[in-house]
């Protein structure tokens, strides 16, 4: 079933479906890219590693000494305690978190050319590990001359691509979401194409080397198979849920429009 909407599904920016749609668009960008990319380039998946400080495991003991170990159940803890060992807390334990993003090589040398990134609901969470390790990211690339292309389909949280975001919404004050281009080719500017809810997704010039012409990767055909191959029509739940972060209510009137129109809310 195609996307009910012309352009981003606001219903799929929730923080149970959001990361779905962001996995699958690195995927399927990816093999859009592949059919793209004149000879001499690979587009390649890679991950950021990180450990985010949301998702800790507690552990589940206290600092206590072996008077207080559970005695004849046959546990490792009685075992512990008969050899007199002492229970001490350890820290929280952080699971590592892997954050999908693209990466253009140079096929004669690996050397990165343009970093693909889909910004997730961890890099617009402000205060928090997955954004820090976000902007030194950003910090690398453009100290090591590598291009990006920054993909934000979220209009939560604080603004994160690389366009600074005053002179962003002085240019598009009415954005919900944008793609951020920066070439090593202009290093001063930053390149926009800002998206409103009603918009179909642009097609986006991604660049390459200097002296190679950019290719034009068409965003709205990528989601839509994204959207026609994957859950996100059921997990959208349209009948059930409401978006989240909420629309405002000329936004709504017109989503529940188009939603009722396709029959998929009465």
């Amino acid at each position: 079933m195609p996307s009910p909407f012309p352009g981003m599904d606001p219903w799929l920016e929730r923080p149970m479906v959001f990361p779905t749609l962001h996995n699958n668009l690195i995927t399927y960008l990816q093999a859009a890219l592949k059919k793209l990319l004149p000879r001499g380039y690979i587009a390649a998946g890679a991950n950021r590693v990180y450990a985010d400080p949301q998702l800790k495991r507690e552990p589940d003991v206290g600092v206590f000494g072996p008077e207080t170990w559970p005695a004849g159940d046959g546990s490792a803890a009685a075992a512990f305690a008969s050899a007199g060992l002492r229970a001490i807390e350890a820290n929280a334990v952080s699971d590592p978190i892997e954050e999908p993003y693209l990466e253009i090589l140079s096929a004669e040398d690996d050397r990165l050319v343009t970093a693909i990134e889909v910004v997730s609901l961890a890099n617009k969470r402000a205060g928090e590990t997955g954004r820090t390790s976000y902007q030194q990211k950003q910090g690398e690339y453009r100290a090591a001359g590598v291009n990006s292309v920054e993909i934000d389909l979220l209009r939560r949280g604080p603004h994160t691509t690389s366009v600074p975001e005053s002179r962003l919404r002085a240019s598009a004050p009415e954005l919900d979401y944008h793609v951020c281009v920066t070439s090593i080719e202009l290093p001063h500017r930053h390149f926009v194409a800002p998206i409103k809810l009603t918009d179909r997704l642009p097609t986006i010039p991604i660049p390459l080397d200097e002296g190679v012409l950019p290719v034009m990767l068409d965003l709205q055909t990528v989601f839509d198979r994204c959207y026609d191959d994957g859950p996100l029509a059921d997990l959208a739940r349209y009948d059930r849920k409401q978006p989240d972060p909420p629309l405002t209510p000329e936004q709504q009137a017109w989503a529940e429009g188009i939603l009722r129109a396709k029959g998929l809310i009465s």
